[in-house]
């Protein structure tokens, strides 16, 4: 009989990522996993990126398995794959199983087909661009029409969260080097944001991250279409347009008829002043904000001279 050790306790995240940057370490428990579920074992594939331990087995299912500090997505990825099950016109994953081994819950989910979007995202011509990202405009738009469910509990809620990010914002920002001239026009765009981004309106799915890393692709006869999307262990509930920032951020990049076709595949017309402002200052707030490294527009730095002139380059019409 195989001694297979026990999954270890880690008191933060830094000493989880050392230790899940090793699967000699932890693949013998995962496999062990799942051939506690009748799994076919003898090609397992690690995915060496992402938060958590990720095997894949064969071309049809992944094992994910969260330890104990990050539960929070546990509950967040089960619970979204719940409740968006039969909902969208793409796929997403399946749940197949799930459990728990020394206190770290996990998911068996199929794996999906496509092509990962980051692969090819760059390689794309640029009315591809466009198609794909009023697809994703669309997604978002047929996520938020998803009831809530249990999400509805997932902590902190969105006020709550916008205090503390608004709280924290200038610290923040500063520590990540944004340059003194938009940190100068921070106080001013909080200001604003403390009307534009709405505090008690009815609350929806936000993934928080459609970027090229977490949808796949697919193409037929010349023609590239979103056919997947996957990893919802940041999903939260709140204000709609949280969802726009990934896209317009990562893969719009001040191209006017990309943002365009976001917005539109969201139901947004020709970008307002007030729209812009409030995605700036969203943008600026978000869970994983650090504009120096996430705003993918060349030399973004020297083409604007504050927030304002930021926004409108960000936004383009």
């Amino acid at each position: 009989m195989i001694n297979v050790p026990s999954l270890p306790a880690f008191a933060d995240a830094k000493g989880f990522r050392v230790w899940r940057s090793q699967p000699p370490q932890w693949l013998p428990i995962a496999l062990d996993i799942a051939r506690s579920h009748g799994i076919d074992t003898s090609s397992p594939h690690v995915f060496a990126t992402g938060t958590n331990l990720v095997v894949g087995f064969g071309e049809k299912l992944i094992l994910k398995i969260f330890p104990p500090l990050l539960r929070a997505q546990f509950v967040s990825e089960r619970g979204s794959l719940m409740q968006l099950r039969g909902r969208l016109h793409l796929s997403i994953p399946e749940i197949v199983a799930e459990g728990e081994r020394d206190g770290w819950p996990y998911l068996i989910i199929t794996r999906l087909a496509g092509t990962l979007g980051s692969e090819v995202w760059q390689q794309l011509p640029e009315a591809q661009k466009e198609r794909v990202l009023r697809q994703i405009g669309e997604t978002i738009v047929a996520v938020q029409r998803a009831p809530l469910g249990p999400l509805a509990h997932i902590e902190p809620r969105w006020d709550a969260f916008m205090h503390t990010q608004m709280q924290g914002c200038r610290a923040r920002h500063t520590r990540l080097g944004l340059a003194p001239k938009f940190l100068e026009g921070l106080d001013d765009l909080l200001r604003d944001a403390a009307t534009l981004i709405p505090k008690d309106a009815p609350p929806v799915i936000l993934i928080g991250e459609y970027i090229p890393e977490n949808f796949l692709l697919a193409c037929h006869n010349g023609d590239w279409s979103l056919a997947g999307l996957f990893d919802f262990g940041d999903v939260r509930a709140g204000w709609r347009d949280y969802d726009l920032l990934g896209p317009s951020a990562f893969m719009s990049a001040g191209w006017p008829g990309r943002v365009r076709s976001l917005l539109e595949g969201f139901g947004y017309a020709k970008p307002d002043y007030a729209l812009k402002r409030r995605l700036m200052a969203l943008m600026l707030l978000h869970s994983a904000s650090d504009l120096n490294s996430h705003i993918c527009i060349e030399g973004w730095q020297d083409k604007a001279d504050d927030l304002v002139a930021l926004q409108d380059l960000i936004w383009a019409e």
